[in-house]
């Protein structure tokens, strides 16, 4: 038997490429210093998947921002005004993935959009109604020589053409069907290239298979790559799907002359049935996903091992796999020190999980694995009950109510008594509640956790930051306020610490996009409220203002998806179990003085199910409820508000305005805007606050540019329903660039207040 990683983590296990990047675009080092970070990165991976005894190795899985936009510049897809900007192949790409504001022009980003169920974000590659779509660049070729230097022979991976072809956004007048013989011809081109480079194995990742497919989509998918597999002579192409099962074309892909076939047997319910029903060919591998590359807990040797089995009885030649990239969990346990023994032996990240492919693979070749030491400790740990649950949050839970995720009265009447209530001007403007987290900042966080700095003075230089950051947005002209949340790292993270059931790591971090990192904490147990989280905070924060003051929560539904989730309990109990405890938080709020307490969810689609016929027996149906339960407590002059980050919102409107929420604030600055066509054909009843700018790029957006995005908006939502507000939070911004860009959103709405008078 022989192991697969389907891709590896490419940060650096201590976010070396992170920082080396932002060193970069600081200006304060070289292009080719941040390359050779790049080289040294990627031969470190290899290695050690190479020391791991993995089998099939990737390349080009690496990538300085996104995968996804690797792909899109592999094939020239770049739009105009990028390449009329006449920068460096580097700087190009990065003007795409980040907004270019310099001497040589100024662009917005291109699109940024949630990687199907996961909380990484890739980059929409644009295509024009006169993109020359075929292969230019160098890049798989290149790293595959890099390796082969190294004495590694390893399996490019490149985004699948059906993939690529589907996450495209058209911007003319054509559609897909107009480019299908243009991404052909360029994949056949780069099956060619790589044969003439005599490389054995091509991996061509295909997730979009695993979604909903029509007769179109299968007529597409046959159109493409009976065309590529015919045009293949001595390279082998693996078609790599994960993040579900390929139901609707399984019986396709097994008659198609693919050399092995990828499948997910960790999310893809019908993986196992599928191959039951029809079969599997013998001169075909079947790279099994049976190692989760999503969550972090060790594999269950016992059931994975007996699915091996039943494979290898009915005479399939099989390849141990990663469900999916290994970029999805963090590098490496060998720097966790503060986390007990007795927890760190339940967790596998990246590395461990190729220890854990190497053993199983051992086990399965033996024979006899029972009386192995491996499988023995395995079995134990399984066998072992773990101390996580807590009877008063079972006891909380059964006795919730239908009327508990109820607010009276309706929406309408409650928008009629806030307006009143609160007496704020038409568009209203606020922010999404973060400021910039400054070194000062960074730097008192870090001398309070290392004991330098007594409690006193942490909390001391907190309040003077929110202080000043409160002053700021007056001075700004702001109408609603927050307090700029300097007591928080990451939000999610920042909640756990004081929720019960949470363990949380030093250095575990995992890229969310470009550069951007976080730290997701383990649900270890039953979740509950310990004390109370933010209120003595934005309590101060009110206090010094005549202003309204947010308070500024996460909600429990990105609050689990932005952890590492048990596997012991359903979703369902989980999120039921946060929605409690932060219900207790907003109720507290509320009584504190608090009016206007905005909830996030900036991670509600992410668990959303890939097929649409699950999407609401199998998330939407608990998933919204609970973030009702955490606000069917409070008066009905008490504002709530929710937040939404990048993702696709227009096919699941009615769920959202299901939430009950009074104001929604969402990403909008860098989309084509077609949600807010959705909000207006579904009769939207909540609030909204799309964003105008976006905070994602250092980029700063005139006044001029977002009165154009208000006036937009305006036409298809009514005005007395339209708050003013950046797309999200500050906290990776510059504080000369959010006061000047937040200066602008202020003239921008006060000059349509004017306009429209």
């Amino acid at each position: 038997m022989q192991t697969s990683v389907i891709g590896f983590p490419r940060v650096g296990t201590l976010r070396e490429l992170k920082f080396a990047s932002e060193k970069y675009f600081k200006k304060e080092t070289t292009a080719e210093e941040l390359l050779q970070t790049g080289k040294t990165l990627r031969k470190t991976h290899w290695n050690i998947q190479k020391n791991a005894g993995i089998d099939y190795i990737s390349c080009n899985d690496f990538s300085y921002y996104d995968m996804v936009l690797d792909t899109a510049v592999l094939f020239g897809i770049i739009p105009k005004r990028y390449k009329s900007l006449n920068l460096s192949e580097l700087d190009t790409y990065f003007a795409m993935a980040r907004g270019y504001q310099e001497a040589s022009g100024d662009v917005k980003a291109l699109a940024m959009k949630k990687w199907f169920n996961t909380n990484y974000h890739y980059i929409v590659p644009e295509v024009e109604d006169d993109a020359d779509i075929r292969l230019s660049g160098n890049k798989l070729w290149e790293e595959y020589a890099e390796a082969k230097t190294l004495g590694i022979d390893t399996k490019p991976v490149v985004i699948g053409a059906y993939t690529l072809l589907k996450l495209c956004r058209y911007t003319g007048e054509k559609s897909s069907n107009d480019y299908l013989d243009a991404f052909v011809s360029a994949y056949q081109d780069l099956v060619k290239k790589c044969e003439e480079h005599k490389i054995p194995w091509l991996q061509f990742d295909e997730p979009a298979l695993v979604q909903d497919m029509s007769r179109e989509d299968l007529a597409c998918f046959h159109k493409i790559y009976e065309a590529i597999l015919l045009s293949t002579h001595s390279s082998k192409i693996l078609l790599q799907t994960y993040f579900g099962d390929v139901r609707d074309v399984y019986t396709d892909l097994i008659k198609m002359s693919f050399a092995g076939i990828g499948l997910d047997f960790i999310e893809g319910k019908e993986t196992y049935n599928l191959i039951e029903k029809y079969g599997f060919p013998q001169d075909k591998l079947l790279f099994a996903g049976l190692v989760n590359g999503k969550n972090i807990w060790k594999n269950n040797y016992k059931e994975t091992l007996q699915t091996l089995e039943a494979l290898r009885k009915k005479e399939i030649n099989t390849v141990l796999s990663t469900s999916c990239s290994l970029l999805h969990v963090p590098y490496t346990l060998k720097h966790e020190n503060a986390l007990s023994t007795e927890y760190l032996s339940h967790f596998a990240f990246a590395e461990e999980k190729l220890t854990e492919l190497r053993e199983i693979k051992s086990l399965a070749e033996c024979g006899d694995y029972h009386a192995k030491t491996a499988y023995q400790n395995n079995e134990k740990l399984f066998a072992k009950k773990r101390d996580c649950q807590d009877e008063d949050v079972k006891k909380r839970l059964s006795l919730v109510t239908d009327s508990d995720y109820v607010r009276l009265p309706k929406r309408s009447d409650r928008q009629k008594l806030q307006k009143n209530a609160l007496a704020l001007p038409q568009f209203p403007t606020t922010t999404i509640g973060s400021f910039p987290q400054t070194k000062d900042v960074k730097a008192n966080r870090s001398a309070y956790r290392k004991g330098e700095i007594s409690e006193k003075e942490y909390a001391e230089f907190n309040r003077k930051k929110i202080a000043e950051c409160v002053k700021l947005q007056e001075e700004i002209g702001l109408d609603v306020l927050v307090h700029g949340e300097y007591e928080r790292n990451d939000m999610v993270e920042y909640f756990g610490e004081a929720l019960g059931g949470f363990l949380f790591t030093e250095k575990a971090w995992v890229q969310s996009y470009g550069t951007r990192c976080v730290k997701p904490p383990i649900i270890w147990g039953d979740v509950y409220r310990e004390k109370p989280i933010t209120v003595e905070w934005s309590v101060y924060a009110q206090s010094q203002t005549g202003k309204i003051m947010k308070g500024m929560l996460t909600g429990p539904v990105t609050i689990l998806n932005w952890s590492f989730p048990r596997e012991d309990i359903s979703i369902k109990e989980s999120i039921s179990q946060i929605a409690l405890a932060i219900r207790d938080e907003v109720l507290d709020l509320e009584e504190n003085g608090i009016r206007i307490i905005q909830i996030d969810e900036a991670a509600l689609r992410e668990k959303l199910p890939l097929r649409k016929s699950d999407w609401y027996k199998e998330y939407l149906d608990f998933a919204i409820p609970a973030f009702r339960l955490t606000h069917s407590g409070v008066k009905p002059e008490t504002q709530i508000h929710t937040h939404m980050c990048y993702s696709e919102f227009t096919d699941i409107i009615p769920a959202i305005d299901d939430m009950d929420a009074d104001v929604i604030t969402f990403e909008a600055s860098r989309s084509d805007l077609q949600i807010l066509t959705s909000l207006k054909e579904h009769n939207f009843e909540t609030e909204v606050g799309p964003g105008v700018y976006d905070i994602h790029s250092p980029r700063v957006p005139s006044v001029k540019e977002i009165v154009a995005a208000l006036r937009l908006m305006l036409t298809k939502i009514d005005r007395e329903k339209l708050w003013v507000n950046p797309d999200c939070g500050l906290k990776t911004r510059a504080m000369p660039e959010t006061e000047t860009s937040l200066k602008n959103l202020v003239e921008a709405a006060l000059f349509v207040r004017k306009d429209l008078h």
